[in-house]
């Protein structure tokens, strides 16, 4: 079985530790929620030291059961500053959370941790509403493995330059391997470690388990497909009917499991752009997954040279990228407003940042030179007068450039 994590070099969520400060000392209750082995319980432990906040787990049967059946109980006898872990599994919490945090009045009470999102969140609405901080934390980032400051990307010559001068640029290689073998903490961690073994581990151990908890009466071995299925076409519009061919099951099933994925913190979307100005020909989102070494354990993908050269390199570098860009917000504690476009000129652009009062074209390209047909799409929004924010080419070019006097050449490293 995956152990918890307890190896993470401590710089690796620096900047998320600078957000769970600062809410600390505005919020009674600071929730933290994201996948497995993702570090949620070795970081705020790692900030609890000397602090005298005592821990406790309900992934332990025994503790569950007594917050469970006496909630009232069980918070007095684990007094403030407390942290919870898996609080999902108790929700009968939240009702006397909020009680003690209504008489106390005091910031930073209570840490909780938890690993099914949307499940979690209807008991926080109801309960918490007003009191409660909420950080998402994910698979670690580019600048989070270099030991670097995260800030959420950006399209700015400014910001550019610094990332350029600041951050080593990976080869096509080294690049395509890092994207193989993902992201989780203890992966990066421990560089001798096998992602086959671990991947197949997290998959038995943890989601089955999840899964299980969630809905019971899941098929495990169709649930496999259907995560194979899904990981096979990510960046792609969701098909549900295709998944669920492969599968063996029905569309209703399948957006059942996607949405357990999404709770789970294992998948995100892309939703379409449109305003009253702009027409989108699609109301499908896009899919992506928060890990790019999951992905390639349920593709059956093991060789960095496969993953670079074979059809599947496109679609997985560009989850690459835009789960960097992602996750580049969570870590800064702001919620991404990211899109993708596609009219009915079938005009598309994979990536659009929404800003104030302006959005910011991103295409994602599997070339060292790209040209200027990689930003053709980019026109459509020009139909807005002032719409159009500088725009960027990521792609395997090794050295920051321009196409045009508002558009970038972007190497993926810089992500």
């Amino acid at each position: 079985e995956v152990q918890e994590l307890t190896d993470t070099p401590e710089y690796l969520r620096r900047s998320l530790e600078a957000v769970v400060r600062e809410v600390t000392r505005q919020y009674p209750v600071v929730l933290l929620t994201g996948p497995r082995q993702v570090g949620k319980t070795t970081m705020l432990k790692h900030l609890s030291e000397g602090t005298g906040r005592d821990y406790v787990s309900l992934d332990d049967l025994e503790t569950r059961q007594s917050a469970r059946t006496n909630p009232r109980l069980f918070l007095e006898t684990h007094p403030p500053p407390l942290l919870i872990d898996e609080i999902q599994y108790a929700p009968e919490l939240f009702t006397y959370l909020k009680i003690n945090v209504d008489q106390r009045q005091q910031p930073g009470d209570y840490w909780l941790t938890g690993s099914q999102l949307f499940k979690l969140m209807r008991g926080v609405q109801e309960s918490l509403a007003g009191r409660i901080a909420h950080i998402r934390m994910s698979t670690l980032t580019r600048s989070e493995i270099c030991g670097l400051p995260e800030v959420p990307f950006c399209v700015e010559e400014g910001f550019l330059l610094e990332r350029h001068e600041s951050r080593p640029v990976l080869s096509d290689r080294e690049l395509f391997e890092s994207i193989l073998r993902g992201a989780m903490p203890r992966l990066v961690a421990n560089s001798e470690m096998r992602p086959s073994v671990f991947y197949s581990s997290y998959l038995s151990s943890y989601l089955q388990r999840d899964i299980r908890n969630l809905a019971p009466a899941t098929d495990e071995f169709k649930f496999l497909d259907f995560m194979r299925s899904a990981a096979i076409r990510c960046g792609q519009t969701v098909n549900y009917a295709a998944i669920a061919r492969d599968a063996g099951v029905s569309e209703k099933t399948i957006k059942a499991w996607l949405t357990l994925l999404e709770t789970l913190g294992i998948i995100f979307y892309l939703h379409p752009y449109s305003n009253n100005m702009l027409t989108r020909a699609i109301k499908a989102p896009k899919l992506y997954f928060f890990d790019t070494g999951l992905v390639a354990h349920l593709a059956r993908i093991s060789d960095a040279h496969e993953l670079q050269d074979g059809v599947f390199g496109g679609p997985l570098l560009e989850n690459y990228v835009v789960n960097e860009i992602w996750k580049s917000y969570l870590n800064y504690g702001q919620e991404p407003d990211i899109y993708y476009y596609r009219d009915v000129q079938q005009r598309e652009i994979d990536i659009l940042l929404r800003g104030a009062e302006s959005l910011t074209p991103i295409e994602v390209k599997r070339s060292s030179n790209p040209g200027l047909k990689a930003i053709s799409a980019f026109s459509a929004l020009d139909a807005v007068a002032g719409l159009r924010a500088p725009g960027a080419v990521v792609c395997l070019s090794q050295k920051l450039g321009s196409l045009t006097d508002k558009d970038y050449i972007v190497p993926v490293s810089l992500i």
